[in-house]
């Protein structure tokens, strides 16, 4: 069995312009990059707040392997027994027992083996759920046969990110941060772990973290509620590609990619610039 794994992770898919990139460059990634597994962010893919049955399929069907998400994964509630029916669809795993689906989940991969995908959420800036370092220790043991372990962190803080990363350095494959869908400059290799504090965002970059500027300026201005729209213009998607070696991360790659298959960044670190 090879003992190399190449997986690509995609940050937050926000509404219908960041599934029509995906849609667009996801076949074309699989083959230029001969990868073994695609991860992604899907919590906005549904008018820019949540997720639907039916978008995740088409997600799915696109080439995605498995997505994780976050907190907005229950703003659309018909999600909710789809995600006790499917295994490659994972919420946060610091949840209270109870709430429907699972927040990890294995994936085997042909001439390699098992690939475990662990979801979490931060607590701050957040809702105060369980701990994410508690429970996700505790969930690591259920994937112990697995030969590498990717976990998205789905958090505000960048220090609560960081600090995670470090607690579980040497333990895991990855750990990538999700949520503020700004791409960050900081990936590193941590004793054997690929980290980035956030992957991004694939959607429309002429906005404001994917929603119409202005609307978002307008309750800057007046503190007043308004109706936030998806944006449309300037489609882009943000992904890092991590290469595994026996588990342990050996390089991540941070991309962005225009619709037109355009490389926009491509920033490369690996062991050589190992800060553990």
């Amino acid at each position: 069995m090879q003992s190399n794994l190449r997986v690509i992770f995609i940050g937050d898919i926000v509404g219908k312009g960041g599934r029509k990139i995906v849609k667009e460059l996801v076949p074309s990634l699989k083959s230029r990059y001969e990868l073994d597994l695609v991860i992604a962010n899907g919590e906005n893919a549904a008018n820019g707040k949540g997720l639907t049955p039916k978008i995740a399929r088409e997600l799915f069907n696109s080439g995605i392997d498995v997505m994780t998400s976050g907190n907005h994964i229950w703003n659309k509630p018909d999600i909710f027994d789809y995600l006790d029916e499917t295994k490659i669809l994972i919420r946060p795993n610091n949840y209270p027992n109870g709430v429907p689906g699972r927040g990890f989940t294995t994936i085997e991969i042909d001439d390699y083996g098992k690939v475990g995908i662990l979801n979490t959420q931060g607590r701050v800036f957040m809702q105060s759920i369980d701990c994410p370092f508690r429970r996700t220790e505790e969930d690591l043991n259920a994937l112990k046969e697995c030969k590498a372990i990717i976990i998205d962190f789905h958090g505000e803080a960048t220090s609560e990110k960081k600090a995670f990363a470090r607690y579980f350095s040497g333990k895991v494959s990855a750990v990538l941060g999700t949520h503020t869908h700004v791409q960050t400059t900081d990936s590193a290799i941590l004793n054997g772990t690929a980290y980035i504090s956030d992957v991004g965002m694939t959607g429309a970059f002429d906005s404001i973290i994917g929603v119409k500027y202005e609307t978002v300026i307008d309750r800057f201005l007046r503190a007043m509620p308004t109706r936030f729209e998806v944006a449309d213009g300037d489609l882009r998607m943000d992904f890092v590609m991590l290469d595994v070696m026996d588990g342990k991360a050996e390089k991540i790659t941070v991309f962005e990619y225009d619709l037109m298959g355009n490389k926009v960044v491509e920033i490369e670190k690996g062991i050589a610039n190992d800060n553990s």
